[in-house]
C-alpha cells in the first residue's frame, strides 16, 4: 500500500508519537512535523489553537476563472432566483461550471456564508 501523506491530530501527544512509533515498525514512515497546508486548506497554529483558511485556494479559483479584478458583492446572486434549463442559453462545454461548483462547494468548508448560493449553483 502507498499512502502519500497522513494527517494525525488529536490532544493526547503521548498517544500521538505511540502511533507514530508503531506506524514506523510496521513501515517506513518520515514524519514531516506539524502540518502547515493538507488537501487545500492552510492551518495555521497559535496557543489560541489551529486556525484554517482557504486563502490559496480561493486565489486559485479566481485566477482559473479569469475574474482576479472582481470586487466582493453583498448578494452575490439576485434575490429569488430560479435557474432552469428551459430560459437562458445552454453553456457549450459544462465541465468548467461543474469544476467550479465543486470548487465552490469545497470552499464552504471554510466560508459557510457563500453555502447558499454554491447550492442555488449546484
Amino acid at each position: 500500500m502507498y499512502v502519500d501523506d497522513l494527517l494525525i491530530t488529536g490532544d493526547n501527544v503521548t498517544g500521538i508519537n505511540d502511533l507514530k512509533v508503531a506506524l514506523d515498525t510496521a513501515f517506513t514512515i518520515k514524519d514531516l512535523g506539524h502540518a502547515r497546508y493538507f488537501l487545500d486548506l492552510e492551518l495555521s497554529r497559535s496557543s489560541q489553537g489551529i486556525f484554517l483558511n482557504q486563502r490559496k485556494y480561493v486565489l486559485d479559483i479566481l485566477c482559473d476563472a479569469g475574474v482576479t479584478a472582481s470586487k466582493p458583492a453583498k448578494f452575490p446572486l439576485p434575490k429569488g432566483l430560479k435557474l432552469n434549463t428551459k430560459h437562458g442559453d445552454i453553456l457549450p462545454d459544462l465541465e468548467p461550471y461543474r469544476r467550479l461548483v465543486g470548487r465552490l462547494l469545497y470552499l464552504n468548508i471554510t466560508r459557510p456564508d457563500i453555502s447558499y448560493a454554491t447550492q442555488r449553483l449546484s
